[in-house]
């Protein structure tokens, strides 16, 4: 079976949400997921031709799955709640069509974004774009499938992926990729490349009753330079009217080396009729900088872990992630950053806006080993509730071990916006809802103002301002405080 016909076959029994919607004794932290079997995992290593050493890798990722709770922190357990997820007629994408030379990579020209150095595009059907500039191939970028890898050099994807890669041994969701993902890509920047401009990497999403788990894995040599934005959208193959949700997994795993940077800004803008699970995790050289800008605006369930592993003496890690949740949207965000080198650093920034019904929890935790003596670490979770129904938990905390820190540090807030702020811009003249969109969308903007490509900032800002005048048009004039 193709994975354009198994899409199909996946999207022909759900007819609308109620169809697969989990009875009402069903736990919170209950998956309704019914295809995460050995028969499944072997199912989808024969269509994608696996060796022996990758089925027992999938086999070991799905021994895991089986064996770990939905959450293995007892600090955040309360706070998984995924019964709004209708995932038990998900059929999954074995695997995807499709391959570097037939998806046009470094030919057609036509297909590269403006400013960008390469791009590629996926979706549930398979490869619809790969594209090389000849600059960045000139320079040994390397940019293609992971299907592609495995033909030219499979020892090579064997030292990438067994074993798990970068991702978390303990975290269930991410041994469900490594145990079923069926496509994904393969990014390396060779030692003291500096590329000028942005890698665009695009999954685009949302047959009804399609599941889709893929791979992304990174690496960057010592001292080189890239920027990556990865965006998540919606695909032609999803309908406007809901009949039915769609599944994304997707995993996005770094290995940076020494004394080089990567600036990572990922843009989600899926259909609300999405359950979206992220991954991303990094480990970090000696002197490497890492950089993730995430946004998060749609799909119906959102939930992201964030591993950053500072190994190397000297490592940094800048991260901010933003939300826009409306009508009963939710977003389960939760980072952990291992600082294990000496001076490291860690600035991490989880920053949310909430109206309707829509809900977020953002998790950190930042543990400091007993080798890294100098650590400047700071964990910052704010969230900005715009109307009376919408919640938001955050629960920033720390672990040391190592009390020769430079700096370590927490904070939190959840509440209205700042009745003083609002006082003094209406003093100056503006309309209360006018500050009101002031405040909210300059809160936003860190993330906005740190992606790599001009026209994917004024995307977002686009989407930040639509999504703004659909929750004030939708609300009588009354309820705006």
């Amino acid at each position: 079976m193709t994975a354009a016909e198994g899409a199909k076959a996946a999207a022909a029994p759900i007819a609308g949400p109620a169809a697969s919607r989990p009875s009402a004794r069903q736990a919170p932290t209950d998956l309704t997921l019914s295809f995460v079997d050995e028969a499944t995992v072997r199912e989808v290593a024969a269509a994608r031709g696996d060796p022996d050493w990758l089925l027992a890798d999938r086999l070991a990722g799905l021994r895991a799955f089986d064996a770990l709770p939905i959450e293995t922190n007892p600090l955040y357990t309360t706070y998984v709640d995924l019964r709004n997820a209708h995932l038990a007629g998900m059929r999954p994408v074995l695997a995807l069509s499709g391959s570097a030379a037939e998806a046009g990579a470094g030919a057609d020209q036509r297909l590269l974004p403006e400013g960008a150095a390469a791009y590629a595009e996926l979706s549930e059907s398979g490869v619809t774009a790969l594209v090389v500039s000849p600059e960045a191939k000139a320079a040994g970028l390397v940019l293609e499938t992971l299907a592609d890898l495995q033909a030219r050099d499979p020892e090579q994807l064997r030292r990438l992926l067994e074993g798990g890669c970068t991702l978390p041994e303990n975290d269930k969701l991410a041994q469900l990729n490594r145990a079923l993902w069926s496509g994904g890509l393969f990014l390396h920047v060779p030692d003291g490349v500096r590329l000028e401009r942005p890698v665009v990497l695009r999954w685009s999403v949302g047959t009804p009753g399609a599941a889709l788990l893929s791979r992304t894995v990174i690496s960057v040599g010592e001292d080189a330079e890239v920027s990556i934005l990865e965006e998540q959208v919606s695909s032609a193959n999803s309908p406007e009217e809901s009949i039915g949700q769609s599944f994304f997994a997707g995993t996005s795993e770094v290995r940076l080396g020494v004394g080089s940077n990567l600036s990572f800004a990922g843009l989600q803008d899926l259909p609300l009729r999405q359950v979206a699970f992220q991954h991303r995790s990094a480990v970090v050289g000696k002197g490497a900088t890492l950089r993730w800008a995430l946004a998060q605006l749609g799909s119906r369930i959102v939930r992201s872990r964030i591993d950053n592993r500072l190994e190397g003496d000297g490592a940094t890690v800048e991260q901010a992630e933003i939300v826009f949740g409306s009508a009963d949207q939710l977003f389960d965000l939760t980072s952990y950053t291992r600082h294990v080198g000496r001076d490291t650093t860690g600035n991490l920034l989880s920053k949310g806006a909430l109206t309707d019904r829509s809900r977020a929890y953002m998790k950190g935790l930042a543990t400091i080993e007993t080798s890294a003596h100098g650590t400047d670490s700071y964990l910052g979770e704010f969230a900005m509730l715009l109307s009376k129904q919408a919640r938001s938990v955050a629960i920033p905390s720390l672990e040391i071990d190592q009390p020769d820190c430079r700096r370590v540090a927490h904070a939190s807030s959840v509440g209205p916006i700042d009745e003083s702020q609002l006082f003094y811009l209406e003093s100056r003249g503006l309309e209360r809802e006018e500050a009101r969109k002031f405040i909210v969308l300059g809160y936003l903007e860190p993330v906005v103002a740190r992606v790599p490509l001009e026209a994917a900032q004024d995307r977002l800002r686009d989407l930040l301002e639509a999504k703004w005048a659909a929750q004030t048009g939708s609300r009588p004039a009354a309820a705006v405080a």
